[in-house]
């Protein structure tokens, strides 16, 4: 950073809460720095005051509370995926922290700087959709909860007001008898931003789909819900007839767009194989 920025690095929510609120219109709140120093590099980042709270332990940790997990805010990648708590009740979790990209960006990047950069391809959210997620806020107003599927009002737009900081990250529990998956395809195997990425969870019962969320990143401004596809498949036997209309649903339901990284009619195509894909490891599952 040039030597005229400021860094203020409370140890506390409580000081945290305090300096956003006296300083909320100029200053920007850094947590592990992997998308932020980027931006920074590039300058396309021109604040001069930021708030550092990485030293907010508070902000850490995973821990089961009732019938959700609850993560906090400062939790890395790296703690995703050797959790127990997440191993076992969040899965999917796991295997989406494990394709961000190197080891170094799994030691420092957090969940809550994913949530909060509200990027359309962050590989964290579409788990967090699925789950039916609620962020955690405070400032020293008070603290409130907000479900995943309201956070975000748009590209890069969330509900987060200046003086406010993300404390945690609240997800149920997989119910007995779900499961869930994780997909994401980039432009190579390891260390890239997805053309597509996919969430599911899932119940069968017998040979019927009881319940199934479908959670979606790269393809619309924000991560979104296939609530169409969804409920095409709730209820329904996985045939090959069935398979093949959910296809054609989510290539409906989807809003890619062409990109440097890819072209609109590859994410639908993909977008559509992934579902396949889901439906056929499920029907495989019930077998």
């Amino acid at each position: 950073m040039r030597d005229n920025r400021i860094v203020h690095s409370p140890a506390t929510i409580k000081e945290a809460c305090q300096i956003l609120a006296d300083r909320a219109d100029a200053i920007k709140v850094i947590a592990g720095g992997t998308d932020l120093m980027v931006s920074m590099n590039a300058r396309t980042l021109d604040a001069q005051e930021f708030l550092d709270i990485w030293r907010v332990d508070e902000l850490r940790g995973i821990a089961e509370d009732g019938p959700n997990v609850r993560i906090g805010a400062l939790t890395t990648y790296t703690q995703l995926i050797r959790s127990p708590v997440i191993r076992q009740h969040v899965p999917a979790l796991v295997t989406a922290s494990r394709t961000i990209g190197a080891l170094q960006i799994q030691n420092r990047g957090t969940i809550g700087g994913n949530i909060v950069n509200a990027s359309p391809a962050g590989d964290s959210l579409p788990v967090l959709a699925v789950f039916d997620a609620e962020i955690e806020l405070c400032s020293v107003r008070g603290s409130r909860r907000v479900p995943f599927d309201r956070f975000y009002e748009g590209y890069r737009r969330t509900v987060l007001q200046p003086d406010e900081l993300v404390l945690a990250v609240n997800l149920p529990r997989l119910r007995s008898g779900e499961r869930d998956f994780f997909y994401k395809v980039g432009t190579r195997r390891a260390q890239a931003i997805s053309k597509v990425v996919i969430a599911a969870r899932a119940r069968m019962v017998s040979d019927r789909i009881e319940s199934v969320r479908i959670g979606v990143g790269s393809v619309a401004p924000t991560v979104i819900r296939a609530r169409a596809t969804e409920a095409l498949l709730t209820g329904s036997s996985i045939t090959k007839a069935l398979i093949e209309q959910a296809s054609r649903e989510i290539a409906r339901e989807i809003a890619p767009i062409t990109d440097l990284r890819s072209t609109e009619q590859y994410r639908r195509q993909v977008t559509s194989n992934l579902v396949a894909r889901l439906l056929r490891q499920l029907a495989e599952s019930s077998d």
